[in-house]
């Protein structure tokens, strides 16, 4: 363990490690590892939005707390620890962004814009600045070295696994980047933090996104974006009024409840929003069938791929083979809850080739429930 971790070549002792800390259990743990290899061990923290203070809770990611965690686990190790001020950032890449996907009828994944801008961009940019030999984080990702340079696996722990809030990361990243946690299940990484007696060894981890409080994303995108609270119809596919809703932002492809609809003989679910029209097109679970994605900002990671490969449009859902075709993701069996602003990811076997940007499906034949 330890320095093979961190895959870096001649005397540690003249390497320098920046460390992205959020002042959870993970990335303090990243932290401790890093230290023991004898390198130079900078944490790093940005401060992106102060949730924690605003709602008396711990848990979420960049809160006051968690920054007075990170700097605490950092005195515990003896290193240095840095807090940089990126709100404005973060609010325009991440929580604009997330507030207009939705306003827009699509559902977004902060987690992934994050990692695009904050995290992978303008860490990297500090790292690099301190004069880094490379990036750890505490993602659950294994970076390996391939035949044409590092690539991207999933972690280890298929419960733990972020592979796919990571398809984004570019070759240049990954090759700066380091995942000391990716072989490791959970249970062993709060066993390391308690041996060593980091105070956060049993600290709960973030179940929300972080800068949404109590999960309640509609109250935040209504007052970032009023005209998103504005009601609408809820109507079948032959546009045909069924009954109302109170805005699009409650609602997401493949959603069943909430549709408060009585008389149908069936489930019906949620297939499209309309923003135009402010319609929630609703219908039976077959109507979700799709058979392929067209799919924007397509990023490669690792070098060429010839052969079978799955996909995965949810971050919750099971790889399901599927091909690439241009710009279409082709499923080989219907798929369903496929949602424009969600991400396709690609793999071959354990390793991320990448993905894009889910733009708009095709319906599959209909098929029965």
């Amino acid at each position: 363990m330890f320095a093979a971790d961190f895959q870096l070549t001649g005397p540690l002792a003249k390497r320098r490690i920046v460390v992205a800390m959020s002042g959870g259990v993970d990335s303090s743990v990243v932290a401790a590892l890093a230290a023991r290899t004898g390198a130079e061990t900078i944490g790093v923290t940005l401060q992106l939005y102060d949730h924690g203070e605003a709602v008396g809770r711990a848990g979420s990611c960049c809160a006051g707390r968690d920054i007075r965690d990170a700097r605490a686990v950092c005195e515990r190790l003896g290193i240095a620890h840095y807090v940089f001020d990126h709100e404005s950032s973060f609010r325009e890449t991440v929580i604009d962004d997330f507030a207009d996907t939705y306003l827009a009828g699509r559902t977004p994944i902060p987690c992934v814009k994050c990692n695009m801008g904050p995290k992978f961009t303008d860490l990297f940019a500090l790292a690099r600045d301190l004069g880094a030999d490379c990036l750890a984080t505490g993602h659950y990702v294994q970076r390996v070295e391939g035949a044409e340079g590092p690539e991207l696996h999933k972690g280890a722990d298929p419960a733990r696994d972020q592979s796919y809030f990571l398809f984004a990361t570019t070759d240049a990243q990954l090759d700066f980047l380091r995942f000391p946690l990716g072989g490791l299940p959970k249970a062993r990484v709060r066993e390391i933090a308690a041996e060593i007696g980091l105070g956060v060894a049993g600290k709960p981890d973030s179940q929300d996104i972080c800068f949404v409080p109590d999960g309640d994303y509609a109250t935040l995108v209504k007052k970032l974006r009023p005209e998103a609270d504005t009601a609408g119809a809820i109507v079948d596919e032959a546009g045909n009024k069924l009954g109302e809703h109170r805005g699009l932002i409650h609602f997401t492809v493949g959603q069943r409840r909430g549709l408060e609809i009585g008389g149908s003989p069936e489930p019906l679910y949620v297939l499209r929003l309309d923003p135009a029209t402010r319609d929630v097109v609703v219908g039976p679970k077959s109507a979700l069938a799709v058979s392929a994605a067209r799919i924007e900002g397509l990023n490669w990671i690792g070098g060429s791929h010839s052969g079978p490969l799955t996909a995965k449009v949810r971050s919750m859902a099971r790889p399901v083979p599927a091909r690439l075709e241009g710009d279409r993701v082709v499923f080989d069996a219907p798929e369903y809850g496929v949602a424009p602003g969600q991400a396709a990811v690609l793999y071959a076997g354990e390793r991320v080739l990448g993905g894009g940007w889910i733009a708009e499906t095709e319906r599959a034949e209909m098929v029965a429930a």
